[in-house]
């Protein structure tokens, strides 16, 4: 083990959560629905008309009832930051009101209290994938211009709110998902099968618009706070050396990085613009949206799981299982049990790229391995054996270090799912992430007692040597 360490003083590590993943309490504290309490099988079953008992977010992990004992968990492994996200419909139940819902504004304020206490930095998604119901159901989600103005109501609420209390927010998560996951990603009520392009595209234009707004708002409301983008980052090989394979690399790129290119640059780069041409779309942009553009993020962060390959070839155009932003699986890479390929190399290549393309600081807000956890009694303790989880983030964190020797300036890492949460792709609790066992099950019984497994003092340790201790 080495005692020296490339992580820099002050380097933020945590874990991240989801509202819609751990807090549970459905219908509670005057909540709304959102659009996940009628997703019981995540984003790979169909949506139900009302929630159903069979939902796991209804419940989730109760972190509602439970963020005290969470978040004293969180200090006991030394974080220095935690991730979370809050629910548009705690705040604003259909998500049109034009006042907030206090009962709903009073509970992050208790969590903030709670992270205070311990001195954990706060980091907040404004909105990860739980988009009030009546907004898909009324407006048709993102593909509805009124929206804009619905998330600037909401962001400035919670700008005003915890402004002097929160430094770093994230406007949306994985924004990139919306054209690939309309309703989860963007509230789209219209079926998948039915949206055209030229809708799709008008409805990731209005979240960069709404995006664009909401941190102009931030640096008026709360000018010391941090304001980024959250992009699923994926970085990309050529299936073969052919140059069809390598234009196939680039086309699939070009499609992520648009995000963060008006994210960061203030406007459309010129191969979206001929991918609009191409496709015969115009798109609906005023004046008033081009300036609103300008108003660029301090920071990107990003959540990596996997690689893909690309080929030109439609032969072998065979998607990976459980990957919702398609690609061709990779022959030199092994996977998970879920089908997500496993390539620590890929994150330092994409903080490399990330960095050398957009010059602002980076932020990994996700990552971390999905597995089926077996909770044993170690000398009468229970907890799980997860040596599988320890290695394939020790692994990712080397190459962290790496790229941060490479000179990316890294501001932090928050491993996902830091406590067992509901899956938001499988909807299952059997995909576990976390340090922290949570004992309950797919079927919905369980005790919802917390458990460390043996990674979560692998990871305190980490903290606590500042990376020193990871295994080269």
């Amino acid at each position: 083990m080495s005692t020296t360490t490339p992580f820099p003083q002050g380097f933020l590590w945590g874990g991240a959560t989801a509202a819609n993943q751990v807090e549970g309490a459905y219908g509670q504290g005057g909540k709304g629905l959102s659009v996940q309490d009628v997703m019981p099988r995540g984003i790979v079953g169909p949506r139900t008309a009302e929630p159903t008992a069979d939902n796991l977010k209804l419940e989730a992990i109760d972190f509602y009832h439970r963020y005290a004992e969470d978040i004293a968990l969180f200090a006991k492994m030394g974080f220095g930051v935690y991730r979370f996200s809050i629910a548009w419909s705690r705040i604003f139940p259909k998500g049109d009101e034009a006042e907030p819902n206090e009962e709903g504004l009073a509970f992050y304020d208790r969590v903030l209290d709670e992270l205070e206490k311990h001195g954990i930095e706060p980091l907040v998604t404004i909105s990860h994938y739980e988009t009030p119901l009546h907004l898909a159901e009324t407006y048709d989600g993102w593909t509805d211009r009124r929206l804009i103005g619905f998330y600037e109501n909401y962001a400035r609420t919670l700008f005003e709110r915890y402004g002097s209390r929160v430094k770093y927010w994230l406007t949306f998560n994985e924004i990139n998902s919306l054209l690939h996951a309309p309703f989860m990603s963007g509230g789209i009520n219209t079926p998948k099968e039915q949206l055209s392009d030229a809708q799709l595209y008008q409805a990731m234009h209005h979240e960069l618009v709404a995006s664009a707004r909401a941190t102009r708002i931030a640096r008026e409301v709360a000018p010391n706070a941090q304001i980024g983008c959250m992009v699923l980052s994926m970085p990309v090989y050529p299936l073969t050396p052919s140059p069809a394979d390598a234009l196939a690399v680039m086309d699939f790129d070009h499609s992520n990085l648009v995000y963060g290119d008006v994210h960061t640059r203030g406007a459309y780069p010129g191969y979206f613009l001929r991918t609009l041409r191409e496709k015969g779309i115009e798109l609906e942009i005023t004046d008033q949206d081009r300036e609103d553009l300008t108003n660029t993020v301090d920071f990107v962060s990003f959540s990596y799981y996997m690689s893909v390959a690309q080929t030109a070839d439609p032969a072998k155009k065979v998607t990976g299982e459980g990957n919702i932003m398609g690609g061709v699986p990779n022959p030199t890479l092994e996977a998970s049990e879920w089908g997500w390929q496993i390539d620590p190399v890929g994150l330092r290549l994409v903080l490399n790229q990330f960095w050398d393309r957009w010059q602002k600081p980076l932020f990994i807000v996700e990552n971390g391995l999905g597995a089926r956890d077996e909770l044993v009694e170690v000398d009468g303790v229970p907890t799980v054996i997860d040596d599988y989880r320890i290695a394939y983030l020790n692994d990712h964190l080397v190459q962290v270090g790496e790229a941060i020797t490479d000179g990316v300036n890294v501001l932090g890492y928050t491993s996902w799912g830091c406590i067992d949460i509901v899956s938001a792709s499988t909807a299952q609790l059997s995909k576990r992430y976390g340090f922290i066992y949570v004992d309950r099950n797919d079927d919905g019984s369980g005790t919802l007692e917390r458990f460390e497994k043996k990674s979560f003092g692998w990871y305190a340790e980490v903290i606590r040597t500042n990376g020193a201790s990871l295994t080269r």
